[in-house]
């Protein structure tokens, strides 16, 4: 039989609004851990839909890459 676990999930919410003047209201940015604590799923939901995962390494790399054409 299979071993089955049950888990609740972390995440974290925000209204994309107050970041973002272009946002459609009711936009909003989720983002929720993964239970292995690896790394996190983002969901976007504004003028369209977006999801994609990212390990930890994968986030450590994209902000240096932001940051770096933010100069």
């Amino acid at each position: 039989m299979a071993d089955i676990q049950f888990y609740k999930l972390e995440a974290a919410f925000t209204p994309l609004q107050q970041f973002d003047h272009c946002a459609k209201p009711g936009g909003f940015i989720e983002v929720a851990l993964w239970h292995n604590c690896e790394g996190f799923d983002v969901h976007i939901n504004s003028y369209s839909e977006q999801s994609f995962r990212l390990t930890w390494g994968e986030f450590k790399a994209l902000k240096k890459l932001i940051k770096e054409l933010d100069k």
